[in-house]
């Protein structure tokens, strides 16, 4: 049952637009995804401003709520208009260049490293897509102070971004793994595979999923918090590992994808089923689960799962 007086938001149409196309990547003639989709991508072309920036937040009475987006939904849309790019009808996709282009510009005013990540993956999409180089000097550009970022951090016992993991982590990997394969630079590549590595084996506990948790998240040199476990976190995961994948073709990437997607599912530090009625639980706390199922959460299991629908074939046929 939707909150109504939540109203709506651009980071969370973003993932939807990408689970909805994502699906019909699956299911190309279901009727409610193309209606979804086309939705979506009308609320990302309203959303955006003149100077190429994105509105957030609207209320349930559709009037925009904000000046302007943090630039974390700013990323996301991003992301959401390259992925279209590759992956839309062709009536969408001209709509995604368009927005994606005038977009272009505000690139360089991203100022956190997970607002880069999820722009660099949209870009990342549209250039192996469309191969126009303003995506590839945009997404370049992106890619290098990720790995500038990495370099001024990484350690010997700590082979990360920046001094602690926070949100969304492994979209980080995920960002340098497709640029690096998008560009053809192992520079980028080879970094996201590092990172990937090093957060398998901090979040891999006796063969289960063990996201960081929001509470306290983990500073290097000290201890990394356990909850609240939240399930962006395992999506990210899956597609960090599909995206290893696809450029490995290692099946050990995707078996830790699988892994991540169990999490959902049970297996998980308490054995709770987070996936229930359709909906994902918002999140796994220590003596508790968080019962509320928003957006974002549902999202990112439906994501999650319809990514990892799409490469077992691949992988049956990489096994045989």
């Amino acid at each position: 049952m939707p909150n109504r007086k939540t109203g709506y938001c651009t980071d969370d149409v973003s993932r939807a637009f990408m689970v909805a196309l994502t699906y019909l990547r699956l299911n190309p003639n279901d009727r409610l995804a193309h209606r979804l989709a086309s939705t979506y991508l009308s609320f990302l072309a309203h959303a955006q401003m003149e100077d190429g920036r994105f509105h957030n937040f609207m209320d349930y009475d559709r009037r925009w709520s904000d000046e302007v987006g943090t630039p974390d939904s700013c990323g996301r849309a991003i992301w959401a208009l390259g992925y279209g790019i590759a992956h839309a009808q062709s009536p969408w996709r001209r709509t995604c260049i368009e927005r994606l282009d005038r977009a272009l510009p505000t690139v360089e005013s991203l100022g956190h490293l997970r607002s880069r990540a999820y722009a660099a993956l949209g870009l990342a999409h549209a250039y192996t897509s469309a191969k126009d180089p303003k995506y590839a000097d945009a997404l370049r550009l992106l890619a290098g102070e990720m790995r500038a970022a990495y370099e001024a951090t990484a350690s010997d016992d700590w082979q990360w971004f920046e001094n602690a993991m926070f949100y969304d982590n492994a979209r980080l990997c995920e960002a340098m793994v497709r640029a690096g394969r998008a560009l053809a630079e192992p520079r980028f590549h080879e970094v996201g595979l590092r990172t990937l590595a090093f957060y398998e084996a901090v979040t891999t506990e006796n063969g289960v999923h063990v996201p960081i948790g929001n509470h306290g998240w983990y500073y290097h040199g000290g201890h990394r918090a356990r909850y609240a476990q939240q399930p962006l976190e395992a999506c990210a995961m899956v597609e960090a590992e599909l995206a290893a994948f696809d450029l490995t073709c290692d099946v050990a990437h995707f078996a830790s994808a699988e892994l991540a997607t169990e999490w959902y599912y049970g297996k998980n530090s308490r054995g709770i089923v987070m996936a229930q009625g359709g909906g994902c639980c918002d999140g796994l706390e220590e003596d508790a689960v968080n019962t509320n199922m928003g957006a974002e959460s549902t999202l990112a299991l439906l994501a999650a799962a319809y990514a990892l629908a799409l490469r077992r074939e691949r992988v049956l046929r990489a096994v045989r």
